[in-house]
């Protein structure tokens, strides 16, 4: 696949200049960051070239430098809030990171609680962190946040909170999901730290939108597709536009809340040492595109996937938390239709052609092959199949497994499982194929194709089971269904 972003420079860059930002305050920096900070699966999608654990490698090349404290809402404790990718709950999240961090050699300094107003599961976390030798503090909300500065930076505001106790000139606050406090955290610990005679600096670390692309430029609308949930609207930077004459790009919640973050630092240290919000940002993503037109390419396949969820949502239960409209206006900015997905047109003309619900799938060089429902195997068992052959070049007539080795799967599923859908899904095909492998040594060259469908792209013609899509999650193929079932009735298994 083409490559339009360099990785290596990017770890080189990013790295220098947040050491860089350390040394203009007083050997102390807090760098909120915003974003997944690894497995960030929208950034390698449309920046190719861009790996998915990148903003973590770089933290590792600063970890002689660098501490990090998790921050969680004592609201979203209480509420039992849960990451929607790994269907854990916040507080259980928090535990994941600090095993995460620390599996790489990170340090975890602490655990900050915020929002905190005596809730009872809050202070039940606090006690399961004490016992687990993890150091939490706790933040109070303030009354007036954000609008009463006077109030905010004032020792009922910021002062009321306890001081975290950090070791390293790095302080990276990072939370398990958004509006878990990291602004207000740092701001917090710059208060108590001038306090302190420390004059300790705050910068935010945010991917998206790239600050020095345009506008409009594809990786940005595919930044406000993938946050249509949010209601982000990315903007051009007026206080950076009045400071300097330079265009930038930055989105609405952190352009409307400058002011008042403006404010904080003036009232913390004197003076404060930004003039817009892109001052405060050390993203150097957008030096490093080194193929513009791969990433364009790459970004508006993403807005024609992300609009194409939204649909499947609305068929699967009636109601979607994107803007379906917002996603309709993203995709006629981008100048994208359906027809743009090659794996689509694809896919509906084998369906056409066959009469059954079939799949396509485009390979690393270009092919696109496709599969179809049989009697044995469903559309995307099938198109895997091809695929694996295809990429292996195994001829397509050659049985890689036997029609005898599939009944016995299926008369399993339906004699003793309660299935009533006999033909084999993606992560049973996949087994019987690893079956085969043992004794078949086409099998076995068929099967270690499987790396090299990361990335690819995939298209239904009917929305699949959870089943499948969690294999070819798993796989990191880039799959959108047509939104329809296969077959009609008011009641589907997921």
């Amino acid at each position: 696949m083409k490559i339009g972003f360099s990785n290596e420079k990017y770890l080189k860059m990013q790295s220098e200049h947040i050491l860089e930002r350390i040394k203009t305050f007083d050997n102390k920096l807090y760098l909120e960051f915003g974003g997944k900070l690894f497995d960030d699966y929208h950034a390698s999608r449309v920046l190719p070239g861009f790996q998915p654990d990148s903003k973590l490698q770089m933290l590792l090349q600063l970890k002689e430098q660098a501490e990090i404290v998790i921050v969680i809402s004592a609201e979203d404790i209480e509420n039992n809030k849960v990451r929607g990718d790994y269907g854990i709950t916040y507080d259980l999240d928090v535990l994941r990171l600090i095993d995460v961090f620390q599996g790489f050699g990170l340090y975890v300094g602490s655990v900050c609680i915020t929002k905190y107003g005596k809730q009872p599961s809050a202070e039940q976390f606090q006690k399961r962190l004490a016992e687990l030798g993890i150091k939490a503090y706790l933040h109070y909300s303030i009354p007036g946040y954000p609008s009463e500065v006077s109030r905010i930076v004032s020792d009922e505001g910021y002062g009321r909170n306890e001081y975290i106790e950090t070791k390293k000139p790095l302080v990276v606050i990072t939370a398990p999901g958004p509006g878990s406090g990291k602004m207000a955290t740092c701001l917090s610990q710059l208060y108590h730290e001038y306090k302190r005679g420390v004059k300790a600096g705050y910068a935010k670390f945010e991917t998206f939108p790239i600050w020095n692309l345009p506008l409009k430029h594809p990786v940005n609308l595919a930044y406000e597709a993938a946050t249509a949930d949010l209601n982000d609207v990315n903007m051009i930077d007026p206080f950076h536009l009045e400071a300097y004459g330079v265009t930038t790009v930055n989105y609405n919640r952190d352009i409307e809340v400058f002011p008042v973050v403006n404010a904080m630092f003036e009232l913390i240290a004197g003076t404060s040492p930004y003039k817009s919000p892109t001052d405060m940002g050390v993203n150097m993503a957008g030096n490093c595109i080194i193929d513009d037109e791969v990433c364009c390419q790459a970004s508006r396949q993403e807005i024609i996937r992300r609009y194409s969820k939204c649909l499947c949502e609305m068929k699967r239960y009636g109601e979607t938390r994107d803007d379906k409209s917002k996603l309709e206006i993203l995709m006629k900015q981008a100048g994208v239709t359906f027809r743009d997905r090659a794996v689509i047109g694809a896919a509906l003309e084998k369906e056409k052609e066959t009469g059954h619900p079939a799949a396509a799938i485009e390979l690393p060089d270009g092919t696109i092959v496709t599969g179809k429902t049989s009697d044995l195997l469903g559309c995307s068992a099938a198109a895997l199949m091809n695929a694996l052959k295809t990429m292996a070049n195994i001829n397509d007539e050659v049985k890689l497994i036997s029609p005898g080795a599939i009944a016995p799967i299926q008369s399993l599923k339906t004699k003793y499982l309660g299935s009533k859908n006999p033909r084999l899904h993606t992560d049973e095909i996949l087994i019987a194929l690893s079956s085969s492998a043992a004794t078949n040594p086409l099998a076995e060259l068929a099967l270690a194709q499987l790396p090299h469908l990361k990335g690819c792209e995939v298209h239904t013609t009917v929305l699949l089971s959870s089943v499948d899509e969690q294999t070819f999650k798993r796989l990191g193929v880039n799959l959108t269904s047509e939104p329809r079932y296969e077959v009609d009735g008011f009641y589907h298994k997921h």
